[in-house]
């Protein structure tokens, strides 16, 4: 096959273990998946069906890479989050069959220009530039389920130059695993090489240049990130 031009590179993150990466098909998110960060955020976390946005598959930054302050914002966010890797195509996934799918799970960071979600949130329009923005889904290596098991709980912290800003457990999920690929799966086609962002515990906020965010979940380790000022173009 021939392009009129050249084919961008494949985005893709590293699987721990392996000399091969894991291509990134797609990059769903589930928002507002932890009870408290659902009322850090305005809403009423018992009476949402799970709901998600997307970010660009080419957004994704693996462990140890610096990160410029984007554009366009004045108050730019972490979120630690555990990341799904899909590993088995599906649609209309059973709820019993749906951890089948899962070809292994990585720690994120789900970076967010918070000022324009919220700006956007309040203009009832899309989310997008708030959340799909360049280099905005920071992605640690994929552990293998066949190596690590399933995740249903263990710690998930976030620290911001050795503070902790954000201290959950898994467990604390209003949507679990299982569930978030059954509900997904009702309504678009999963694929090997997505991603699916599960969710942020309460306590996210905001990121400087010369910061540098950690977020470990137990028995994945760790993902680090720091940022840097914007260079001029």
């Amino acid at each position: 096959m021939t392009f009129v031009f050249e084919a961008p590179t494949q985005a893709s993150v590293a699987v721990r273990g392996e000399q091969a990466r894991f291509p990134v098909r797609r990059i769903f998110c589930v928002g507002r998946n932890y009870a408290e960060h659902a009322r850090e955020m305005g809403r009423d976390p018992d009476r949402e069906p799970p709901f998600f946005f997307t970010k660009p598959a080419d957004a994704v930054v693996d462990d140890g890479e610096v990160v410029e302050y984007p554009p366009l914002t004045g108050n730019f966010h972490y979120e630690a989050e555990l990341v799904v890797a899909v590993g088995k195509h599906g649609f209309e996934v059973q709820l019993a069959d749906a951890i089948d799918h899962v070809y292994g799970y990585a720690v994120g960071n789900d970076l967010t220009r918070r000022d324009l979600q919220l700006e956007a949130r309040a203009q009832g329009r899309p989310w997008d530039w708030g959340k799909a923005f360049d280099r905005s889904a920071v992605c640690g290596p994929i552990q293998q389920a066949k190596d690590v098991g399933h995740i249903h709980r263990g710690a998930i912290r976030l620290s911001v130059d050795g503070v902790t800003k954000q201290n959950a457990d898994i467990a604390d999920l209003i949507w679990s695993v299982p569930e978030i690929i059954s509900f997904l799966s009702q309504s678009v086609v999963i694929e090997p090489g997505d991603l699916i962002y599960t969710g942020t515990p309460a306590g996210v906020g905001p990121l400087v240049a010369g910061d540098t965010c950690v977020v470990e979940i137990e028995g994945l380790g760790t993902v680090s990130t720091t940022i840097k000022e914007r260079a001029r173009r």
